[in-house]
């Protein structure tokens, strides 16, 4: 079973016309009338966003059945703001198709798709779309897809038409032509002006083939004749190899190279049992292997939740190995339960059907497993084994989340945790300093999505605010503070005095050099607790303090009088007493960034990084022209760095970014902050 199933990424730049070609590639294998992206009636693109936006947003699954085979379709979105989907999709999927617009050529998510592909070394199909558009010439492009993409490009279809036009294409492998007759392709004669390219293009492939083994080396120097399914095989090894590029032409729209692109799929991208066994690991946190087999143990992966308003929570699972039946009981080691699986679906778009069971290799769905989501590992209870979970996108781009009524805060909550059990990529957080309810995401285009999901899905409409960066304060010199808390009117009183000395420290400390017994030790912890209370707001802007050092040296107590809280009083009087002594600073939060260019760009990065007061720590190749830049970079300057990204790469280049330490920030910065610090008070 596992020869009979294929499972393919769809990927292409936003606008290539990856969906029109799942929905013709459908439509073709089903027999089923195609769906159109300006309709608004396709079976990937179904959810309400996607339809006001003509473009996909989150992955979709498609399964069709052509010639006794399974097929799987994944359709990604072709915008860079949602590429945690593509890397989801990566992690179980080892087959591809890569769909270029011929008009367009080579764009900017071609290359990121291409380069993603190539890293995770999965075997690629190109589909050049668009064909029939006018001013489209073939040698062109194919002259860029080796440029850009790499020299083994090779076309396994070669387009016919005259002056210039396209109405066909041949067949390379098998020399057989196929003509749009207007509807449909229909076996034709191939044109004479393409019978010499085609005949050099074949010649040159089994000539390729032939020098996969002495073998077949011998047979062709002898001038025999290499049999179709010799060919076939030594082509098939060379994708599944990654030694070669299979090229295809057509037109999703009129249906043009449809039939062929199934049957290349058959032909040339791996089955299930074709892929290297997948590496797990025991409880013992020893590795272990799992080939695709049906008899193996059973062991599956979710790389894909969805969540809907009204049927709730699906998982989109990949089985690893074994078979999975329905009424089984299997294991969650990421929730260290067993569970009985009720229910198993196939995927059409947003259309399940029931299934009895999956075998090794296939796709499917899973419902109603309380706790399970995406990166979670299923197997069988007697065979337990878990694989690492799919390293996502951080968030880069922040907002501040208000709702419109405060009765709406704690649905806020509930509506954010089921889109981010869907999307791994975004970041909710509290921020106590700031008091903001805070988004992170991978770019302005993800975050309208989330709110546009919110609105179309759960009736909830938030605004959003400008991200407010936390600043901190220091001390620079050393200073003494004396602390007063005396309050003695008749009955209980209050009486602490305490000499504090404070001074610049790697981090907030309390030591003690009290001699004779000036403040008894049953007061230290008290004194200790009022340093750490003051610490909370400094007195230039209100920030937090960090880096003091705070000693106790002296001080007096009373007999009746004194206790814990007045002590505690007198070390924040005596803290207050101090900080403007102690030259107090302001410090910045400093971000560690790693910014991934084309070569072409690091000029204009440097330069624009420069403007944002970064300090450039690092450069390295990433691959032949890609370029990793780390920078230490202020917060206040990074806001929207991810927007100024793309606009400064025509949207190729992309970073990370994570917390690195605090600095002291530039006079005329402090002087700013401290007077919105005022103002906000």
């Amino acid at each position: 079973m596992q020869k009979n199933i294929r499972n393919v990424i769809v990927l292409g730049h936003q606008g290539s016309g990856k969906t029109s070609l799942v929905e013709a590639l459908y439509s073709t294998a089903s027999n089923k009338p195609k769906g159109s992206i300006e309709k608004g009636n396709t079976i990937s693109d179904y959810m309400p966003e996607e339809k006001a936006k003509l473009s996909s947003i989150r992955m979709s699954v498609i399964r069709l059945e052509y010639n006794d085979y399974i097929f799987n379709l994944i359709d990604i979105p072709g915008n860079d703001d949602f590429i945690g989907e593509a890397i989801a999709a990566m992690n179980v999927v080892k087959g591809a198709i890569l769909v270029i617009d011929a008009v367009n050529g080579i764009e900017v998510e071609t290359i990121k798709h291409w380069n993603m592909l190539r890293k995770n070394n999965i075997p690629t199909i190109i589909y050049v779309n668009k064909m029939d558009k006018e001013g489209v010439h073939f040698e062109n492009i194919l002259n860029e897809i080796r440029d850009k993409l790499g020299k083994n490009a090779i076309p396994f279809c070669y387009p016919m038409g005259h002056n210039d036009g396209f109405d066909g294409f041949v067949n390379v492998v098998t020399l057989k032509a196929r003509k749009y007759n207007g509807v449909t392709c229909e076996d034709a004669e191939i044109y004479d002006d393409k019978k010499i390219k085609v005949f050099e293009l074949h010649n040159t492939m089994v000539e390729a083939v032939a020098q996969t083994s002495d073998e077949l080396l011998d047979k062709f120097f002898n001038g025999e004749q290499l049999n179709d399914q010799e060919i076939k095989e030594g082509l098939r090894q060379g994708v599944l190899n990654g030694e070669l590029i299979p090229v295809l032409v057509g037109s999703a729209i009129k249906n043009i190279g449809v039939h062929t692109t199934l049957n290349m799929f058959i032909d040339y991208l791996p089955s299930p049992s074709d892929l290297n066994p997948i590496v797990g690991k025991n409880e013992d946190g020893e590795e272990i292997l799992r080939k695709t087999l049906d008899d193996e143990p059973f062991s599956a992966f979710v790389f894909k939740t969805m969540v809907d308003a009204y049927s709730g929570v699906s998982n989109i699972i990949k089985i690893n190995s074994g078979v999975l039946n329905v009424g089984d009981e299997v294991y969650i080691p990421n929730l260290k339960k067993n569970v009985v699986i009720n229910q198993l679906f196939t995927l059409v778009g947003n259309k399940q059907t029931p299934i009895n069971c999956l075998t090794a290799g296939d796709i499917g769905v899973v419902n109603k497993v309380d706790g399970l989501e995406t990166s979670m590992t299923l197997c069988n209870p007697k065979n337990k084994i878990i694989y690492s979970p799919i390293a996502f996108p951080t968030a880069v781009y922040y907002k501040s989340l208000i709702t419109k009524s405060k009765n709406d805060d704690d649905k806020l909550g509930s509506v954010m945790s089921k889109i981010m059990l869907e999307d791994k990529s975004i970041e909710l957080k509290r921020n106590i300093e700031t008091n903001q309810l805070l988004i992170g995401s991978l770019g302005l285009g993800h975050l309208n999505y989330i709110l546009e999901r919110m609105k179309n899905s759960y009736k909830l409409e938030v605004l959003t605010g400008d991200y407010k960066v936390v600043y901190r304060e220091t001390i620079r010199q050393k200073a003494i503070g004396n602390g007063r808390y005396i309050k003695q009117s008749g009955g209980s009183g209050f009486y602490g005095v305490v000499e504090m000395e404070f001074s610049p420290n790697d981090k907030n400390e309390f030591t003690e050099e009290v001699f004779g017994g000036a403040v008894p030790k049953n007061y230290f912890p008290a004194v200790e607790k009022g340093f750490y209370e003051a610490c909370e707001k400094g007195l230039l802007a209100g920030f937090p303090v960090i880096g003091v050092k705070a000693c106790l040296k002296d001080g007096k107590y009373h007999a009746v009088d004194s206790n814990e809280l007045a002590f505690k009083m007198a070390a924040i009087l005596a803290f207050k007493d101090a900080y403007m002594k102690c030259n107090p600073v302001i410090l910045e939060p400093i971000i560690k960034i790693v910014v991934t260019v084309h070569s072409d760009d690091v000029g204009a990065i440097l330069s624009d990084l420069n403007t944002r007061r970064a300090k450039i720590i690092g450069m390295d190749i990433n691959s032949v022209k890609d370029q990793k830049i780390t920078a230490l970079v202020p917060e206040s300057e990074i806001i929207e760095y991810v927007n100024d990204l793309k606009s400064i790469t025509q949207g190729s280049g992309y970073f990370n970014r994570e917390f690195y330490d605090y600095e002291v920030a530039p006079q005329y910065l402090q002087a700013k902050i401290i007077e919105q610090a005022k103002v906000n008070q």
